[in-house]
């Protein structure tokens, strides 16, 4: 049955407000679903028709508990009937109008005890089962009645149902709290990772901004050597032009010109010593500064020239000592670095660099 689309016939039959006899022939139903019980029972509740009186007919053995069940739940006043067929259903209908419908005859007391406890025993199974009452008040016939047993443990049922309900509750609150509680617990960990994070970037920019400082500092540095070996060249050229121009033996002027181009070869080399660091140089001396910060200045230089494959003899030339003094220095360097006997400081700086 389609709830809506009754009410909209109802509405538009002309039949709001006037009396509504509803027959049930159910000759070819076996079997309801739990939602379409609790949505009939509601509609017959709450939908402010004017229904005087339900007759159910052709109902299936198997079927019949389910409508006297469904008939027990009507509201005061409803007349609800259960008939064999659709004819004495018809019957009914027609005499309960013309104000002619008589009840069935008066019952004995015993047989009106027993209907009267078989109602009060569907209707409240149905309360429990379709409509969750599991507060309502069950009426129990004397502790000697024959069916006080049946309605007793009604009750007791409906207390259990009760406190299953309560037990599934607290653990539906339970989890519910875990969860909050976790959710908790996973932003401060989110936020606290988050002002990690932040951390980390400002001194990540602390950083870069004093590499750049470096930098600049060794730009300028360079700059200025830079300049002072191109005028020291120009001075031997213009030197070496005078001793080529002057009249004197010719091993004594090979002396003095070879001299002079030993002289300019060698602050040609000390330039190429000092060219622009890149920043991958750069990172490189920052991140070796880091991992062994016991080197000092002029050992991160040899590292830096070591790596970039300057033999021992440019590296000496350009840090300003001899030859073995250089070797004396590359040995120190092995010890600080923690470098083992078969170790090269060349391939450890290379594969460091390459870690990077």
């Amino acid at each position: 049955m389609d709830l809506g689309l009754f009410k909209t016939v109802v509405t538009e039959s002309g039949l709001d407000g006037k009396p509504i006899f509803l027959l049930c022939d159910l000759e070819f139903i076996n079997e309801i679903s739990y939602s379409y019980k609790k949505t009939l029972t509601n509609f017959m509740y709450s939908c402010n028709l004017k229904f005087r009186m339900i007759v159910f007919c052709n109902i299936t053995p198997n079927f019949r508990t389910m409508v006297e069940s469904f008939q027990a739940v009507m509201p005061d006043g409803l007349e609800t009937i259960i008939v064999n067929n659709y004819q004495e259903a018809i019957e009914n209908i027609i005499t309960f109008k013309a104000g002619t419908y008589r009840h069935p005859e008066p019952e004995s007391e015993a047989e009106h005890h027993e209907k009267a406890i078989k109602k009060h025993f569907l209707a409240t199974i149905a309360r429990i089962s379709w409509f969750n009452m599991l507060d309502q008040h069950i009426a129990l016939p004397s502790a000697d009645d024959k069916y006080y047993t049946f309605i007793k443990a009604i009750e007791a049922m409906q207390a259990d149902i009760r406190e299953k309900e309560k037990e599934k509750n607290m653990e539906l609150e339970h989890m519910k709290h875990d969860e909050e509680q976790k959710q908790t617990e996973m932003v401060v960990k989110l936020n606290a990772q988050i002002e990690l994070n932040k951390k980390a970037a400002r001194e990540h920019e602390k950083e870069i901004a004093a590499l750049k400082t470096r930098i600049a500092t060794q730009d300028m540095e360079l700059t200025r050597v830079s300049t002072a070996i191109a005028e020291k060249t120009m001075s031997l050229r213009n030197l070496l032009d005078k001793i080529y121009a002057l009249d004197i033996d010719t091993d004594v002027k090979r002396q003095m010109t070879d001299s002079c181009l030993s002289l300019i070869e060698t602050e040609t080399i000390e330039k190429r010593l000092n060219i622009e660091l890149t920043e991958s140089d750069s990172v490189f001396l920052s991140r070796l500064q880091k991992k062994h910060p016991h080197l000092n200045q002029r050992e991160l230089r040899i590292s830096l020239l070591v790596k970039l494959n300057y033999d021992t003899k440019e590296i000496a030339r350009s840090v300003g000592i001899s030859t073995r003094g250089m070797e004396s220095i590359r040995y120190r360097m092995h010890k600080k670095l923690g470098l083992g006997k078969h170790q090269s400081i060349k391939t450890y700086l290379s594969d460091l660099a390459a870690s990077f």
